[in-house]
């Protein structure tokens, strides 16, 4: 007896020893609209959480992220101003509201404050973006904002059903990198969708060799595609000590069901 309860009590050492495999973390840039077509749907709110979207949370704290922009017809605007600041679990969130006055598709995208994860000890940066159309003008959803690290739409990122294909190339300073990881989550806020298990939570997929990639969305709602790469340089951690940094391009995609009568 007293033998069985040491090799019990050695292998629960063993596992919980063993390392936990962190939670894949993802910068929320979610518009309450993604198509508008009149100028009552101009308005636009947007939410914005670093999280784990499939599971619902816990929230990361977000520092004020050092820029928020929009690009149409080759013009950017800094919306920074419109960012405000809330909080829930002790964790800083932002909102803003954008109101839509042109044609055409808009580009938004948000730079974060680097933020240190001490489950990998590494320091985060990612950059998310998502497009939203309005007044039926189909054009510039394929432009490139330059962030460090970006995926283009291969597909237009709009107008999309569920059970359609997006496929996009992941770019490193406006070049393609081949065999990146994407990982890829639904946005599961009312937690509609249950895990089975772990390796459903998050989808991985890796980028050809021309850095292209496609994903097929099972379930209506947003989906976020993050490609993640390693940075080039060490970045301080808040205790002084160089580390390395994981630099994500992240692209929010809206699917709807197919409904007929």
């Amino acid at each position: 007896m007293a033998f069985r309860l040491i090799v019990i009590l050695l292998t629960c050492g063993f596992f919980l020893s063993c390392p936990i495999e962190a939670q894949s973390h993802f910068l929320e840039l979610i518009p309450d609209i993604d198509i508008v077509e009149d100028q009552k749907e101009a308005r636009v709110t947007f939410d914005i959480r670093f999280s784990h979207p499939m599971e619902g949370g816990p929230l990361m704290n977000l520092e004020e992220p050092s820029r928020f922009l929009v690009l149409n017809k080759d013009i950017t605007k800094d919306l920074k101003s419109s960012l405000i600041a809330h909080q829930s679990q002790g964790k800083n969130y932002y909102t803003a509201e954008y109101t839509i006055k042109s044609p055409g598709d808009h580009l938004f995208a948000l730079t974060p404050q680097p933020y240190w994860e001490p489950a990998e000890q590494k320091m985060i940066i990612h950059y998310p973006k998502v497009v939203i159309n309005a007044f039926g003008d189909e054009s510039g959803w394929d432009e490139q904002l330059r962030m460090p690290v970006e995926i283009d739409p291969l597909v237009r990122p709009y107008g999309l059903w569920t059970g359609n294909t997006f496929r996009g190339v992941v770019k490193k300073d406006g070049r393609p990198v081949p065999f990146a990881e994407v990982e890829v989550e639904y946005l599961n806020r009312d937690n509609k969708v249950k895990a089975p298990s772990g390796p459903f939570i998050t989808q991985v997929v890796l980028t050809d060799i021309n850095g292209v990639f496609s994903y097929t969305m099972p379930v209506a709602g947003w989906w976020g595609f993050a490609a993640l790469v390693e940075g080039d340089e060490l970045m301080l951690n808040p205790q002084g000590k160089k580390v390395e940094v994981e630099l994500g391009g992240l692209l929010w995609v809206h699917c709807v069901d197919m409904l007929s009568d």
